[in-house]
């Protein structure tokens, strides 16, 4: 079936909880049994129950697409203030356009659970810009730059997901940033919300000597086709996407809804294996090997297949239960791959192959050469930590040395391309100046964090200024063990300022969840729940996998690099030939590990 063909495969669900496609999919779709469930509580499964709406969320969500609040924005919104906002629209419909209250300054951390919603937010929002794949222009960045400037008190926080996030926007400004951002092919639009989220892109894709295949075209027809479209601007909950055809896993395919992973099919060429059902959060998944190999042709088909299985089938009742995870976990992926061969594809795909283990961190830091002789430079900002004057600075600086174009990496780093061989130390030297380290010490190199309590509202900890002050502490107190190439492989430190796992917890060697803890005095403070011996593919493991928790483990702030420093050597003094620190932290006793 050719590319055409696939892509109409899909249509909406119709009010009677059944779905209708076209092409080769129509007849069988159309004349399936409804699906009769044993007499238990209903999922909210469009498909299978019904669209009546089973909780406030999904009524709302029905009575006025969420899409449509732009509208009121422009019109009503920006020209009466931040009290003209009606509670549906403040508290969702915001959500797609990437709008969110922030936190109100002062309020702490062990109030963040007692408070209610309201006492915890402020009349400022957060602005979260789709970057989707993480590219930039310098033109772009400029634009981004002058508007932190001019809006966002100099605000431009980097994400995990490659996007950029403002602070402190006033919503009677927001159609002039709207303005200013779509002029240079930018947008808000779906950032936030129960949508096809900013989508993952290998940061070295087209220009990486190493790369399977090229995902541009892949990701901007989802971008040009998806993004905006009423088709799938009502799923079930967040949905997340991530590309790569890079052999060294640069996109944390592991713990997205969707992922496609380049490979070479030994009789079809290069092309992608499809995983599914991956997330965090209280409830960690690692996502599931479909089984079935996607040439490139076919990737934008099958991504609207598995985006609308999620729409039709996913988990709509409780909010806890609807991300794809669920789904995936309760069929397994024989029947995934049966429901959208058959359903809403109309074929059979080949069978899949595995990626190739990832040989080298895929965090893109460092000099190296592109396809075409020159050069990319990955430099690494303090945990995603920004702003407009420096993404000024920073597109004057690539613009001197010839260069037009960065990438942001789903490791809050930044990526200057097109680099000239006789530029390379300039720009490095450059970047460096403006706090941007190519060269970095392997604890800023490899520390994460969300955006705490500064502008959270679920936060319970500050995890920036937290996680800036360890590295600074860590790189002193353990250069000895650094100089004496004792640690092995980078020992990755993600810090987290709820229990949602934004920074992805799990994930790392040391996995920092923000709690309250108690004191000696019989009060409490800010702390850590600690998680031990995470990975993934991309920080060279040979598998992905949690981490783990120690009994009783709670660090409060202060006492964090102390513990930090007790853990890493520990590990260097107990740890076998050639073990890493997550084999080592799931291997021995607790008590080498407090």
């Amino acid at each position: 079936m050719t590319q055409t063909a696939l892509a109409g495969a899909t249509a909406p669900g119709t009010d009677n909880g059944t779905a209708t496609t076209t092409a080769g999919a129509a007849a069988a779709h159309a004349s399936r049994p409804v699906r009769v469930r044993p007499a238990t509580k209903p999922h909210g499964q469009w498909v299978v129950d019904g669209k009546a709406p089973l909780n406030p969320v999904e009524a709302w969500k029905q009575e006025d697409d969420g899409l449509s609040v732009r509208h009121r924005i422009e019109t009503i919104y920006s020209k009466q203030g931040f009290d003209s906002i009606a509670d549906d629209d403040l508290h969702g419909r915001f959500r797609w356009w990437g709008l969110y209250t922030q936190r109100k300054q002062g309020i702490d951390g062990g109030k963040t659970a007692s408070l209610e919603p309201h006492e915890l937010e402020d009349s400022y929002l957060m602005m979260r810009v789709r970057t989707d794949g993480g590219k930039l222009t310098t033109e772009q960045l400029r634009v981004i730059g002058q508007i932190s400037v001019d809006f966002a008190r100099n605000t431009a926080d980097l994400t995990n997901r490659q996007n950029i996030q403002f602070h402190w926007i006033e919503v009677e400004n927001v159609p002039e940033i709207w303005r200013r951002l779509e002029a240079v092919g930018l947008q808000t639009t779906e950032a936030c919300g129960d949508v096809p989220r900013g989508m993952l892109g290998s940061p070295v894709a087209g220009i990486a000597k190493a790369e399977i295949i090229d995902p541009t075209d892949f990701l901007q027809e989802l971008r040009d086709r998806f993004i905006g479209n009423p088709q799938f601007s009502n799923l079930p909950r967040k949905y997340k996407t991530s590309i790569t055809g890079y052999p060294d896993h640069d996109t944390i395919h592991e713990i997205n809804d969707i992922s496609f992973v380049g490979v070479r099919h030994p009789e079809l060429g290069p092309g992608y294996d499809l995983w599914v059902g991956g997330g965090l959060s209280t409830a960690p998944r690692l996502a599931q090997r479909v089984g079935v190999f996607v040439p490139p042709e076919d990737g934008p088909a099958v991504w609207e297949g598995v985006t609308s299985i999620f729409r039709d089938y996913g988990y709509r009742r409780m909010r806890n239960k609807a991300r794809l995870k669920f789904l995936v976990e309760d069929w397994g992926a024989e029947k995934f791959r049966q429901v959208l061969e058959d359903e809403y594809l109309g074929r059979k795909l080949p069978d899949g192959v595995a990626p190739p283990k990832a040989t080298v961190n895929g965090d893109h830091v460092g000099v190296h050469e592109q396809k075409d002789g020159k050069f990319f430079i990955g430099a690494a900002p303090f945990v995603g930590r920004f702003s407009g004057t420096q993404m000024l600075a920073l597109a004057d600086l690539l613009e001197a040395h010839g260069s037009h174009r960065l990438r942001t990496t789903p490791l809050q780093k930044i990526i200057a391309l097109d680099i000239s061989q006789d530029r390379v130390e300039a720009v490095v030297a450059g970047l460096d100046e403006l706090g941007l380290s190519a060269r970095p010490s392997v604890f800023r190199r490899n520390t994460m964090a969300c955006t705490g309590i500064e502008f959270c509202k679920l936060a319970i900890v500050n995890t920036k200024d937290t996680a800036i002050d360890v590295i600074g502490q860590l790189e002193v107190r353990l250069a000895d063990l650094v100089d004496a190439g004792v640690l092995g492989d980078p020992i990755t430190l993600y810090l987290n300022g709820c229990p949602n796992s934004c920074a992805r917890i799990q994930t790392a060697d040391i996995g920092l969840k923000g709690i309250v803890v108690p004191t000696d005095d019989g009060g409490t403070t800010g702390g850590f729940q600690v998680h031990l011996g995470g990975g993934l593919s991309s920080h060279n493991r040979e598998e992905a996998g949690l981490g783990r928790t120690v009994r009783g483990l709670k660090v409060a702030i202060d006492d964090l690099a102390d513990y930090v420093e007790r853990v890493i050597r520990s590990y260097a003094a107990n740890k076998l030939a050639e073990e890493t620190f997550a084999e080592f932290a799931h291997r021995v006793d607790e008590e080498l590990l407090k």
